[in-house]
């Protein structure tokens, strides 16, 4: 029955690009997939690395203070995300790749929601990753028949091909105005290839983002030991704005980024400053949608963290077909209900409650359409001076193997 429910849920989150993070249930909260202690980058680690760098963080909060028996499932992953279905688990994994408890768990102390922190780490003594490729973790809760609670993602690479990336504001469709453009190459001397176009697959993608992440984009060159993108229309990018932030780091009084602080007698709300158009570039340090679990004494920070509820307002007027979401790291990228915002008439603003534990975070706004395609809010602005990162993922797959392997890696930040 789990394996048939996990099916399920699996056929619906890959028609829905399964490779974001996915949880199922509402008391799962603060998810965090880190490769070591890198919150700056894609969760990829080396192949049979032995840096402490190299291994995969990942902790989430159930928001009650009972224990629950969490119990967590690792499938190797297509360069699409669908699972591999011509491996078994021995060919991916040293160890048990199914019924891996979860040990590491500490209750909150001194917060008004209570919440259990749980914590686990890939590779460990119970198992080890033996091939590189994307990989997605499960966890179920044992109490309750074995019921999956979410699913995190991450990626294991064997760096055989050089992966060089570049970003010009001198794009094909405008110079110096409002997108950037990647120029990318792939040089494969390390690996056999014979049929480029069928054994070498890509994505490349802008902040962490896999909604508008560029699949299989047709190289302009091909040649004896590499692959070359440049000047390629398909990797123009909308260059967006600074992300907005903001940091909860005491419910006494605010700090940066924030208006100001209440308690209604039963929950703290928190309220960033009103975010306005922005007509304008202006250069400010932010993190590209990433977040960080934290408050004013910066210890313990896992189980003394308050959760508080964050009220996000953007001043605009209601003109566009469409729904404007939050979206960050934190918010797995996902346009769903919990981080959609509600248009007011009478305050002429979007806004949104979302409940979040303390913390730095940085976010955007995003515009989806009629056509489910998310696009920078209009009033954010596109400003080709506007920093941001930018990765590269190169899968491979040789002749008469079963499996797409990670085989480069990439990221650099415009400056």
């Amino acid at each position: 029955m789990r394996k048939l429910f996990t099916l399920l849920i699996y056929i619906y989150a890959v028609s829905g690009y399964a490779q974001r993070n996915e949880i199922y249930d509402s008391r799962i909260a603060s998810l965090q997939v880190v490769a070591g202690v890198d919150r700056l980058s894609l969760p990829v680690v080396r192949l049979g690395s032995n840096n402490p760098k190299d291994v995969i963080n990942i902790s989430f909060d159930d928001l009650t203070h009972t224990y629950h028996r969490y119990t967590y499932a690792i499938e190797h992953c297509e360069a699409d995300w669908s699972v591999s279905d011509a491996l078994f688990p021995a060919d991916y994994i040293s160890g048990f790749y199914e019924g891996n408890t979860i040990d590491d768990s500490e209750e909150s102390v001194n917060t008004n929601v209570l919440y259990t922190h749980y914590s686990l780490q890939i590779p460990n003594e119970r198992c080890r990753l033996k091939m590189s490729g994307n990989y997605r973790l499960t966890v179920y809760n044992e109490n309750d028949a074995n019921r999956p609670m979410f699913s995190a993602c991450f990626m294991v690479v064997e760096p055989l091909v050089g992966v060089s990336m570049s970003v010009s504001s001198n794009t094909d469709v405008d110079v110096n105005k409002s997108h950037q453009q990647v120029s990318m190459q792939a040089d494969y001397h390390g690996i056999n290839v014979t049929n480029p176009a069928t054994q070498i697959k890509t994505v490349v993608m802008q902040n962490f983002r896999w909604d508008n992440a560029r699949i299989n984009t047709q190289p302009q060159y091909i040649m004896a030991k590499g692959l070359r993108w440049q000047h390629n229309r398909d990797l123009i990018f909308e260059a967006g704005n600074e992300y907005h932030k903001y940091e909860i780091l005491d419910v006494s009084h605010p700090t940066m980024g924030i208006d100001f602080i209440r308690w209604d007698g039963r929950n703290y709300h928190v309220y960033p400053f009103a975010d306005e158009p922005r007509p304008n570039y202006v250069y400010d340090e932010d993190a590209d949608g990433a977040f960080y679990i934290r408050n004013s004494d910066n210890v313990e920070n896992n189980r003394t963290s308050e959760y508080v509820f964050v009220h996000y307002i953007l001043k605009c007027p209601k003109r566009y077909d469409g729904d404007v979401y939050i979206s960050g790291v934190w918010t797995n990228n996902r346009f769903i209900p919990e981080y959609k915002m509600e248009y007011d008439d009478a305050e002429q603003c979007y806004k949104a409650v979302v409940m979040q534990k303390q913390g730095y975070y940085s976010y955007q706004y995003l515009l989806v359409g009629s056509d489910g395609v998310a696009r920078v809010m209009p009033e954010e602005g596109n400003f080709y001076q506007t920093e941001n990162k930018y990765q590269a993922l190169v899968y491979f797959r040789g002749t008469g193997e079963r499996t797409d392997r990670l085989v480069g890696y990439q990221q650099i930040q415009t400056r």
